[in-house]
């Protein structure tokens, strides 16, 4: 048998205050396995999770971890970070800005070791921030950490998560009112409580209220969350700060673990890219075996049941869901923290799931059926990969075809007061509360779960790129966003031939601006042809980006444009892996707006969050032969 079974029953300890070397002691959950309501004695793996969502959460680590890892004999550690639920430390915690955690991981990791039921081999697990402390940890290398499976972490918080291409993810200004409303820092003031959940329940009204100010945002009555946001929102510029260990982990890769670690991720997850180049990274370092699995998801898709994100379905084998990842993670610390010999050393590296191949049908839950199949592969990027050039061309076309010697620029008006909507996307923490509806009687309220009333204001995943009632942003008459005169769409006639694309995908433009700093988005589209069920054809948004211009020179920089003249900048889309089939078009937006993913630049050049004023930027992408605006295309040969 070349698995554990479960044979034990459960034994928890409650808040056991463990000390870390300044003195502030975080509380823990210690779940061993037992017998007739005792401890078995003996010495047992651990696996360890640090949490700032509430370790005592059943959704989230009591019925997925410790019910399921339990029994199948190891102890389970889940911990409360540094200023959060029971732990100590109140007004010390800044999101994923701690710089204590570090040490604070590396110290928890240690005391485990030094217990009587540990053998002294600690795995780590968790997602999203649950992640980012283990990567974190990791660069502090405490002796007995044996075995890790970091999920969806981002691991550059400027490059990743709050600065994208200079501009700011708005998502962390909605994830901050997420920790703000169980933060200790209003668990005993129902004021202001009450004001960060009216925040929440209006937050759609409060993304657009930019510039924000220090002191006129509900998160004001959490300091700590407040001076995290204008970190996020006024640091434009790639410094000191940005530069901590615990916001850029990849500065510091060199000093990471040696051990084996799986990396997992979704091609609809924010942090898609910090997924697939730490696997990279680690598998170039380090001598223990490294493991990638990228799936059709979104930032929490693979840990639900659910075959689609978004709009857009992928058939049933892309389903995970918290059974499946149990019994790939049981697997590989069983290896690794057991030594039992399942051979999950001789696995693949990578697995993917290369998306696209369906009929593009509705499914019987209206959904689009876009399909897709997992496949192994060696390596990450893909050896095999053929980088080709796709030029933009004036009317409109896509091709890999060079563009004359003259051609006109293409032009559109930016207007800062109608930015382009986001139609679906690769986000997280974007949660409103659903206001409870009229009726329900005050004192059943509490007994409302948080979570249910939660929905994203922006869809997390794909959707048809056509702004509809509801969208943040959108207006009648709500056209296809490709129809919009401040979107520039180049795309390829219809395909003779499947096309895949995996990787990421470097977008050359040149461009100029009447404005002494504007934006430049990109998104990449698979363009469906019209059938029964979508008579005007589907058009999937698969992967975009931004970039703010001042920082055309370096993120460390800030370089304004002198108007009219051209410049040369990239924007580079995130990692994705698709097939396009037969009949459909490769389409590249150009705008130079995606709200509310990202902040709306205001196009005066003023300091970044702390304008006074807009103005309207008349932008231009040059398309001629010395001026070649490009993408280049991660294409798959012989794809099927």
């Amino acid at each position: 048998m070349h698995e554990s079974q479960p044979e034990y029953g459960i034994v928890v300890a409650k808040d056991v205050m463990i000390p870390m070397r300044d003195g502030v002691r975080l509380a823990a959950d210690i779940y061993r396995p037992a017998r007739g309501g005792e401890p078995v004695p003996g010495r047992w793996p651990t696996l360890l999770g640090r949490t700032s969502y509430d370790k005592t959460s059943p959704w989230l680590w009591v019925d997925p971890v410790a019910e399921y890892f339990v029994p199948r004999g190891y102890v389970v550690v889940i911990q409360d970070l540094r200023g959060r639920y029971r732990s100590e430390g109140t007004g010390q915690y800044f999101h994923t800005a701690n710089p204590t955690e570090g040490p604070d991981g590396y110290d928890t990791v240690e005391w485990i070791a030094s217990q009587p039921w540990s053998n002294g081999r600690i795995g780590t697990l968790g997602s999203s921030h649950g992640a980012i402390v283990q990567q974190v940890m990791a660069l502090y290398r405490p002796p007995h950490l044996a075995a890790m499976w970091p999920d969806v972490g981002p691991t550059n918080s400027y490059a990743h998560q709050a600065r994208q291409g200079g501009a700011m993810a708005l998502h962390m200004f909605g994830a901050l009112f997420l920790h703000a409303q169980d933060s200790q820092e209003v668990r005993d003031n129902p004021v202001a409580a009450r004001a960060i959940v009216d925040a929440m329940e209006h937050l759609r009204e409060w993304v657009c209220q930019t510039p924000f100010k220090p002191g006129q945002t509900p998160l004001a009555a959490v300091p700590n969350l407040e001076r995290t946001l204008f970190d996020y929102y006024y640091r434009g510029t790639y410094d000191e700060f940005w530069a901590q260990d615990c916001n850029d982990q990849e500065r510091y890769f060199d000093r990471h673990a040696d051990v084996p670690a799986v990396y997992s991720g979704g091609w609809f997850d924010p942090f898609a890219v910090a997924t697939v180049n730490y696997f990279a990274a680690m598998a170039k370092k380090n001598r223990t075996p490294q493991r990638l699995i990228m799936g059709p998801w979104t930032h929490s898709g693979m840990r639900e049941p659910f075959s689609y994100a978004g709009d857009v379905d992928f058939g049933p084998a892309s389903v995970w869901g918290n059974d499946h990842y149990n019994r790939e993670r049981l697997r590989w610390f069983d290896r690794w923290l057991k030594d039992i010999p399942n051979g999950v050393e001789d696995d693949p590296p990578v697995r993917i799931f290369v998306m696209g191949g369906g009929d593009g049908r509705r499914t019987p839950a209206g959904k689009l059926n876009h399909g897709g199949r997992w496949r192994a592969e060696r390596e990450w990027p893909l050896a095999r990969t053929r980088y080709t050039p796709y030029y933009l061309h004036p009317g409109g076309l896509l091709a890999p075809d060079p563009p004359a010697d003259e051609g006109p620029p293409a032009r559109f008006t930016f207007d800062p007061s109608h930015p382009v909507p986001t139609i679906a996307g690769a986000v997280t923490g974007f949660f409103e509360m659903i206001r409870i509806a009229e009726g329900v009687e005050p004192h059943f309220a509490p007994y409302i779960p948080f979570r249910v009333r939660m929905r994203s204001i922006v869809l997390a995943g794909a959707a048809h790129q056509k702004e509809e009632p509801g969208i943040v942003g959108a207006r009648p008459p709500y056209p296809l966003l490709a129809a919009r005169p401040d979107v520039l769409v180049f795309q390829t006639p219809p395909l003779r031939q499947p096309v895949e694309v995996t990787g990421e995908i470097p977008v050359h433009l040149w461009v100029s601006s009447s404005a002494v700093d504007t934006d430049f988005t990109a998104k990449l589209v698979d363009v469906y042809p019209p059938n029964e069920d979508y008579p005007h054809g589907y058009h999937m948004n698969l992967v975009d980006s931004i970039i703010r211009v001042r920082y055309r020179d370096g993120w460390d920089r800030e370089v304004l444009m002198e108007p009219g003249r051209v410049y040369q900048v990239q924007i580079t889309l995130p990692p994705t892996s698709n097939l396009f089939q037969v009949g459909h078009r490769i389409r590249l937006d150009i705008s130079s707006s995606n709200f509310p993913r990202f902040d709306v630049n205001p196009n005066t050049g003023e300091p970044v969050g702390r304008h006074t004023y807009t103005v309207i930027a008349h932008n231009a992408v040059y398309l001629d032969r010395e001026r070649p605006s490009h993408l280049l295309l991660p294409i798959i040969p012989d794809a099927e």
